[in-house]
């Protein structure tokens, strides 16, 4: 029965399933990649000058960043580069996650010993996580509750970063550029 709500909900709206399912994973991408550009910006500025408790060294953790930042914007860019397809935009959407992911791991090694920093890493984990489990091959980008966790994890995971201070409360999270796709990132997307 909501499975009919649902569908009569995004007809009213003008959008077929997998339209609506792409303003979903879009929406969740372009939150992660604007955490991940965020986060970059962030480490540019607070990265410790000596090597910090992890044995990195200041240029580790910004090119760690910085790596980050690019490749979830190159996931968000192969997503609104490519046809509507649940499957594909669920895995874009869980690579963006991922590299949030990676960027809030640097911010941690900022920030060392922080509860705020280690719990906004955490909640970027479950984030990457949670996405992970929408895009799986059995959910296709398509299970409804699955999409929602996703949803929800992101979001969490950007109110720990304003927590963190990796954002500033009230801050527009980055707008990030999207790029021309090319055989390679396509394959390092896998798509």
């Amino acid at each position: 029965m909501s499975e009919q709500n649902d569908d009569r909900a995004q007809e009213a709206d003008g959008l077929n399933p997998e339209a609506a399912l792409r303003q979903q994973h879009s929406a969740r991408a372009a939150s992660a990649a604007a955490r991940a550009t965020a986060l970059f910006h962030y480490v540019e500025q607070h990265a410790p000058s000596a090597t910090g408790e992890g044995g990195m060294t200041r240029e580790q953790i910004v090119w760690k960043a910085s790596n980050a930042a690019q490749v979830s914007a190159k996931a968000l860019a192969v997503l609104a580069e490519s046809a509507p397809d649940p499957a594909a935009d669920s895995r874009c959407a869980r690579n963006s996650a991922a590299s949030a992911a990676q960027a809030a791991q640097a911010g941690q090694l900022c920030d060392g010993t922080s509860e705020a920093s280690a719990e906004a890493c955490r909640a970027a984990i479950k984030a990457s996580q949670s996405a992970g489990a929408a895009a799986t091959a059995v959910a296709r980008g398509e299970d409804e509750a699955l999409n929602a966790t996703a949803d929800a994890d992101e979001a969490a995971a950007v109110a720990s970063a304003v927590a963190a201070g990796w954002v500033k409360p009230g801050q527009q999270l980055p707008e990030v550029t999207t790029g021309v796709r090319s055989a390679d990132l396509m394959a390092m997307m896998h798509l």
